[in-house]
């Protein structure tokens, strides 16, 4: 259910900005989408967890909460990050 440091650490430098970069929105992001798609396929077989569900909620808000933000700053890069991403909208 949880990212491999590794898998983290391939997410921050295919969507890192800059040298160094682990915070920007972008980021952020990626690392939240590979989450909640594990946990998408977690409640594929476990349909009734839904104390894993509530968190998924909480993933989902805060990832619209971040890319509310970077399309308010910047809309092709918002539209450049939901394509990369494969996140429809």
């Amino acid at each position: 259910m949880s990212i491999t440091p590794e898998r983290k650490a391939a997410l921050i430098k295919e969507y890192a900005t800059k040298d160094g970069d682990t915070g920007s929105p972008e980021v952020q992001v990626a690392i939240l989408t590979e989450r909640i798609n594990n946990l998408t396929d977690h409640f594929k077989t476990h349909a009734k967890d839904n104390h894993s569900r509530r968190g998924l909620l909480k993933l989902v808000s805060t990832r619209r909460s971040l890319l509310d933000y970077v399309k308010r700053g910047d809309h092709a890069r918002y539209q450049g990050l939901i394509e990369r991403l494969g996140i429809r909208r």
